[in-house]
């Protein structure tokens, strides 16, 4: 008796929760829209892309000059740089040749400005490491895009499941209307003598467990609305409500496409490969030399920011490293492996993608003859409910035969509504894996 007073006032306040939040009326379209423009893990994917796209312009650098200012200031005895700093003041006297002075100078205070810049000119492995930034960078968009597709898809499914909860709600609720009546009506029966005290109970218990479930499934129902508050990054203070019907949706299997090359996560890979190639060519360039161009210009003073005396550099420099002690053999040997690596995973996904495709089809079939048969035992069972319901009225049937035909009935309903999930499921999910 205890436990069946907890159950109730349990069942009392989820009601009063439900009905105490405020209830939003939702369409498909609705919440798309605000999937994509709120959803958080859409906001991840194109910080991911801003990242790659910064990464490539860094690689500007290959091709554009470096530019630094610098102003230095040093007091010095040692007689190499107290000579070259008087020479670059252009202060230098017959006296400064002193042997005496030259070994065993006085202080000089020397203050440069000096302007510097580099120009890369011929860096080949610098050309394919920005090739490869690039194409990371387009894979990271088309990556982007991939994820809004997948949040699309996550959200008709997240939105068919909040049909089937309301489904289920209502399923549960006229068969508890229906197994009230039967206690009523049992109840009387029970006081005038034609029914035993153990069908009684029998029907009570039933009472309770329709009670039970209904509670399972507004349970069911919060959760599915909850989950759309995360995917649209909203409040989930609510309850939303779909405004359309859970129904088979109008398609023919005659129309599936096959998986396409051009779906964004599939080019996205692809680029992955070019990725590791570009950096596998950069590697192989390092064997090369590099050509680089300098020049400097510098201000020359003993007092500080004053400039009476200036000289520039103008060069170009070729540098060649022979050899790094192995490393760069072994860089070549990982770049390599690196491709044939992303290689085998592009050829893997695209085959993985073609067997989801295959199962999806099948799914699909399935499906489509489940909504058909679950239609027809649900029409048999309403059938076998109604005509057991009125011959109870009248005394001619088994108080089990009626509460096992009621649930059959509501097992049936459920049934039925979830072979339509799966067939729209079945169906948003080929779409998701056939889209380009």
């Amino acid at each position: 008796m205890k436990i069946t007073k907890k159950i109730l006032l349990l069942f009392i306040v989820a009601i009063y929760n439900i009905q105490a939040q405020e209830i939003i009326p939702i369409n498909l379209k609705e919440v798309t829209s605000k999937v994509l423009e709120n959803n958080s893990d859409i906001a991840l994917s194109k910080l991911d892309s801003k990242i790659a796209k910064a990464t490539y312009k860094q690689s500007q650098a290959v091709f554009l000059p470096t530019v630094k200012v610098s102003h230095t200031g040093i007091a010095t005895t040692n007689p190499l740089m107290a000579f070259g700093s008087k020479l670059n003041q252009e202060i230098i006297t017959p006296s400064d040749f002193d042997p005496n002075l030259l070994n065993n100078p006085n202080t000089v205070n020397s203050f440069a400005t000096k302007l510097e810049m580099q120009q890369p000119l011929i860096n080949l492995d610098g050309i394919y490491q920005r090739k490869a930034a690039k194409t990371k960078m387009k894979a990271a968009e088309l990556q982007t895009q991939r994820t809004k597709e997948y949040l699309s898809f996550e959200l008709k499914k997240a939105y068919m499941e909040l049909q089937l909860a309301y489904k289920a709600q209502e399923v549960f609720e006229k068969t508890l209307q229906a197994a009230e009546a039967n206690k009523k009506l049992a109840e009387d029966n029970y006081k005038q003598g034609f029914l035993q005290k153990a069908d009684l109970l029998a029907v009570k218990v039933r009472v309770n467990e329709v009670k039970n479930k209904l509670q399972e499934a507004k349970s069911n129902l919060l959760n599915a609305s909850n989950y759309l508050s995360f995917l649209m990054n909203e409040s989930q203070d609510v309850l939303f409500k779909p405004t359309d019907e859970l129904t088979p949706i109008v398609f023919s299997n005659d129309s599936i496409p096959k998986i396409s090359q051009n779906r964004a996560d599939i080019r996205a890979m692809k680029l992955a490969t070019q990725t590791y190639n570009n950096l596998a060519k950069a590697d192989k360039m390092t064997f090369l030399p590099r050509l680089n161009a300098f020049a400097s210009y510098e201000l020359y003073d003993n007092k500080i920011f004053n400039t009476k005396a200036s000289g520039y550099l103008v060069g170009a420099q070729l540098s060649w490293d022979i050899l790094q002690a192995g490393k760069r053999f072994g860089r070549v040997q990982e770049s390599k492996a690196q491709v044939e690596k992303a290689t085998t995973e592009y050829q893997q996904y695209l085959s993985k993608s073609n067997l989801e495709l295959n199962k999806a089809k099948r799914l699909l079939e399935d499906a489509k003859n489940s909504v058909l048969l679950t239609q027809l035992a649900l029409e048999l069972s309403k059938e076998s409910l109604r005509i057991r319901t009125n011959r109870y009225k009248e005394g001619l049937e088994k108080t089990s035969d009626l509460l096992q035909a009621e649930s059959m009935f509501a097992q049936k309903q459920l049934a039925y509504y979830q072979s339509i999930f799966k067939y729209n499921y079945a169906l948003a999910y080929i779409q998701f894996l056939t889209k380009e």
